[in-house]
């Protein structure tokens, strides 16, 4: 199976997608237990939701699902959060700590490898590429990675998750103005939530390819799933009507990050 998705466009911004696959290679799915043949931890519908809303942008999907393993993971296994619960690079559980394999079935350290080698590297070599190749455009490349989960599970955090929380690892993975232009629209959209930096700060990601430094910028948007599915339960269904009013935001996210990395761009060859 063809284990992710390019298209290419020539805009400064190159959208990933790590989560929303849900591909799993038999010789897995037969070792996953009833509760991880739910593949509950998807980011359910967020291609969709994205789809169109930046003309010539760049998308780089990954088609597995995290549970064969987490693109958005360290591939040294370490953790993004410290001292908090998550999920690790091929999860023993779900988001909600309970297993999702069969007994006696949980991934080895060969087969973990084994993953690594056949997804998680083309996916990141893919994405390197077209970084390389838009940056290559324009002198500039911004990497906004997309995200989504649902807005309650005490396993991972107390309480409601906002609805837009912006990660850019307290500011070191991309420019003041690209941060601040995902804030300023998201904090102006009415009937929404939002925060920067809070319980979900960036993943390995953004926080890998995120080096302002060297013309390459990264942001991480997490949305929780009551913003466009019908429920944050099976199956998971998405909701139309609170989808396009969610893209009207989302669109303005897009399309002021594109121009403030035009500008940058601009600027940067002038300076040369």
């Amino acid at each position: 199976m063809a284990v992710l998705e390019v298209r290419q466009g020539t805009s400064p911004v190159i959208l990933g997608f790590p989560h929303t696959g849900t591909d799993v290679p038999p010789v897995i799915w037969d070792r996953l237990n009833d509760n991880g043949r739910l593949l509950a931890d998807t980011d359910w519908h967020i291609h969709e939701l994205y789809d169109g809303l930046l003309a010539d942008a760049t998308t780089v999907r990954a088609t597995f699902h995290r549970y064969v393993i987490d693109a958005n993971r360290d591939p040294q296994g370490a953790s993004l959060y410290p001292g908090q619960n998550t999920t690790g690079l091929v999860p023993e559980t779900d988001f909600d700590g309970r297993s999702i394999w069969k007994s006696g079935a949980a991934p080895t350290e060969a087969d973990i490898a084994e993953r690594l080698r056949d997804f998680h590297a083309p996916y990141h070599a893919a994405l390197a590429a077209e970084i390389e190749r838009v940056k290559s455009i324009h002198g500039i490349a911004v990497l906004y990675d997309c995200h989504s989960i649902r807005s309650h599970i005490p396993f991972l955090f107390e309480g409601t998750l906002p609805d837009f929380n912006i990660g850019t690892d307290m500011g070191q993975t991309c420019a003041p103005a690209i941060e601040q232009a995902a804030l300023d629209v998201t904090t102006a959209a009415s009937g929404y939530t939002s925060i920067l930096n809070g319980r979900f700060k960036g993943g390995w990601t953004t926080r890998f390819y995120g080096r302002p430094e060297t013309g390459v910028h990264a942001i991480q948007m997490e949305l929780a799933q009551s913003t466009h599915l019908a429920a944050e339960a099976l199956p998971f269904a998405y909701d139309p009507a609170k989808a396009e009013r969610l893209r009207v935001h989302l669109k303005g996210i897009l399309t002021r990050i594109e121009r403030i990395a035009l500008g940058l761009a601009s600027q940067k060859n002038n300076n040369r």
